[in-house]
């Protein structure tokens, strides 16, 4: 049970408060909160959930904005936290983004969404679709109306129809003229490399992401070709639980529009797309620098938006550094030097070279720094993943159906 919620700017500033019981929270707790995140180096660093002298507390953080919720009582903290996560999701969508200035200049649409959400400190309507029916999005005719008639209100005086469904995530009487679907796995690869090469942790968290455009209430079903590499899988509220069970087949009523269907990660890869290869010595106040990039395991499509980043020590004043393919940003103030290889050559290998200068009276670095490397690929899920088929019942057309694919790397460490 959730007692209240704070929304909290990049500066520890209250903007937003909702308190759901009739014992109210003391705005207090906010300075307390922030002052543990000052003690741990910023709030990113605090723990989701942490215990005060009067209350449980749990936070995300999103675009800079801190979701903080308090407890008087001991409750399931994934809860609260998927909640607030929840919270975030459809307030990114209603105003276009996440920001100071776009949740004050909608106060009223927020605390109408949060009355809807949560019902005396338990979640009730969080799926999209449902409160877009239930709340009207904000839009400048609605603003101008608001203005001319003096009416602020966009709660919809009547209860939707979906409320009474036995699938509440869709919207009724749902029409489209092009009947269309699209699926789209999205991959995200953690990988660990040690200072002689070889891969310590390389796993993948995927997603599948749907924008569905189909009339009435189709039932679908989507079957893997090798569903057995998936772990940690987490479904929509539409997917129904027996079917993955019992013969690993997605069958879902699908809300309208774009929603995530599900995620999973696959762990123990064996390889990653790309190698990177750096030697790094230091000696005489200067630390020489030799960087190789290359392909070790040809995904079968282009691999785009290479980029290696090398974090500086304080010790570090100043670099010159070179590469025989792309673009190098120099360190020039700032804390890291960024080398943007786009994509390899079929001719040659990137290599970076050059220096990094110490500062004075230090002979030679004691510590080097770990690379951080960035790519994208599209076309591929480097997890090996396959849609084998899917299948649309209940409804008397034939939809389009699309199928993409892309991985990034999200977590990619070079230790040198």
């Amino acid at each position: 049970m959730l007692h209240c919620i704070f929304l909290l700017s990049d500066s520890g500033e209250v903007m937003l408060e909702k308190q759901w019981m009739g014992q109210q929270v003391d705005r207090s707790i906010c300075s307390w909160f922030w002052s543990q995140g000052q003690g741990a180096t910023g709030v990113h660093q605090v723990p989701s959930v942490i215990a005060s002298p009067t209350n449980y507390l749990m936070h995300i953080v999103r675009e800079g904005i801190t979701f903080l919720a308090c407890t008087k009582s001991e409750m399931p903290p994934l809860l609260g936290i998927e909640f607030l996560c929840r919270v975030a999701d459809v307030l990114s969508e209603y105003l276009g983004g996440l920001n100071e200035d776009l949740i004050k200049d909608n106060f009223v649409i927020v605390y109408e969404l949060l009355d809807e959400m949560m019902d005396s400190g338990f979640p009730l309507t969080t799926e999209l679709n449902k409160l877009k029916e239930i709340i009207a999005p904000p839009n400048i005719v609605s603003r101008m109306l608001s203005v001319v008639t003096g009416g602020s209100s966009s709660v919809n005086s009547t209860l939707p129809l979906s409320t009474a469904s036995s699938v509440p995530w869709r919207a009724s009487e749902v029409k489209h003229s092009n009947n269309e679907i699209y699926f789209d796995l999205v991959e995200e690869m953690d990988a660990i490399v040690n200072r002689d090469g070889f891969l310590i942790k390389c796993e993948v968290y995927g997603e599948v992401q749907v924008n569905s455009r189909l009339s009435g209430v189709p039932d679908l079903s989507l079957s893997f070709s090798n569903p057995s590499m998936l772990n940690d899988v987490r479904f929509h509220p539409c997917v129904r639980f027996r079917p993955w069970e019992a013969h690993q087949r997605l069958s879902f009523v699908p809300p309208d529009g774009q929603f995530k269907l599900m995620s999973y990660r696959v762990k123990k890869l064996k390889n990653t797309p790309i190698y990177v290869k750096p030697h790094f010595t230091s000696s005489d106040g200067v630390c020489r620098v030799n960087i190789l990039v290359g392909i070790r395991n040809d995904p079968g499509k282009p691999i785009d938006s290479i980029a290696v980043q090398i974090p500086c020590l304080p010790s570090v004043i100043s670099s010159d550094l070179t590469a025989n393919h792309g673009t190098v940003d120099n360190l020039h103030g700032k804390r890291a030097c960024t080398w943007m290889i786009g994509r390899i050559p079929k001719d040659k290998s990137p290599c970076l070279t050059g220096t990094l200068q110490l500062e004075k009276g230090l002979d030679q670095l004691h510590e080097f720094p770990t690379l951080l490397v960035g790519f994208k690929i599209m076309g591929v899920a480097v997890s090996g993943l396959k849609v084998d088929k899917t299948e649309i019942q209940n409804v008397p057309y034939h939809p389009y159906k699309g199928f993409r694919a892309v991985t990034r790397a999200a977590s990619y460490e070079i230790r040198t």
